[in-house]
């Protein structure tokens, strides 16, 4: 009789733990509305209305207006570093009002992400994991008495959704119904080595300086058996256009060229990343970031 109390209990606390992952309390809001006006706080407004008890932060407001790419790549630079449970409240929507989808997305890392289902969720889907997706109900899941208003779903759908799941005032299974584990998927150079060559894209710019980050990691870096002042071999294209072709020095850090020079390195995330030592890479040799950039490495001989 014991054995089954306690097994009654460890499952029941099994239960309780896997509906606690949505209940963390923590909304993460990412948004290409800037802070000028009253956008921002209205979500925020919004989320504290379904519980004052949430704890509300902000990934980041300064999207580029309509960049879905670059909410894509924010939510994946971000996303792993926060406790499983977190809901990611993500709203970069040039299509509102017209039928893509409004989803949920939980991965298999336990996040949950919120957001129109528009090519936002490319590289946490690959990264984390699909474990489900479901389109939000908006009959269940939407502000009361805003039905008349079709172009602010980030406070009447994204932000209310996900302040209840935050919340626990509902489960992920009450968000609406499920949806195949598929996403909307915007197409980039994924890192690859073929015959010598490195390839890979250039998904952001590190903005403040102007540094060109790729999506190469240093496992697949290593393939090129580079020691530190090594020369690598550097092709820069848009849209299969050549914009910049140079030979780089693999160093640890800025401060081993000299001011003014080109230097290859690994950036903070330890993807490969290219400099000008107290300059701006980008701006120089008018390198920008997105899908359609894409980058080729060799070894210098």
């Amino acid at each position: 009789m014991k054995f089954y109390r306690l097994l009654f209990l460890m499952i029941c606390l099994t239960c309780l733990q896997v509906h606690a992952a949505a209940q963390n309390r923590i909304v993460v809001f990412q948004t290409d509305f800037g802070l000028k006006d009253g956008a921002v706080a209205a979500m925020k407004g919004v989320a504290m209305s379904v519980s004052p008890n949430l704890k509300l932060f902000d990934l980041t407001h300064e999207i580029p207006p309509y960049n879905i790419w670059e909410a894509a790549y924010r939510l994946q630079q971000a996303a792993s570093y926060w406790p499983r449970g977190t809901v990611f409240v993500s709203v970069v929507d040039p299509g509102v009002g017209s039928q893509r989808k409004s989803v949920v997305l939980k991965t298999r890392s336990g996040h949950f992400f919120v957001t129109p289902d528009n090519g936002t969720l490319t590289l946490v889907a690959e990264s984390l994991g699909i474990e489900s997706l479901r389109e939000i109900d908006e009959k269940l899941n939407r502000l009361k008495n805003s039905g008349k208003s079709y172009t602010f779903h980030g406070r009447d759908v994204y932000a209310y959704t996900g302040a209840r799941l935050a919340a626990g005032t509902i489960s992920f299974e009450q968000v609406g119904p499920l949806l195949p584990n598929k996403v909307i998927s915007i197409p980039y150079q994924k890192p690859a080595f073929q015959s010598g060559i490195l390839k890979g894209s250039i998904p952001i710019l590190d903005i403040q300086y102007g540094n060109v980050w790729t999506n190469i990691n240093d496992s697949i870096f290593s393939l090129l058996a580079l020691k530190f002042g090594d020369g690598i071999r550097v092709r820069i294209l848009h849209q299969d256009k050549l914009i910049f072709e140079g030979a780089i020095p693999y160093v640890a850090s800025f401060s081993s060229v000299p001011p003014g020079k080109e230097l290859c390195y690994l950036n903070s995330l330890l993807n490969l990343s290219f400099a000008l030592n107290q300059g701006n890479f980008s701006e120089k040799y008018r390198v920008a970031s997105g899908p359609e950039w894409s980058v080729e490495i060799l070894k210098q001989p």
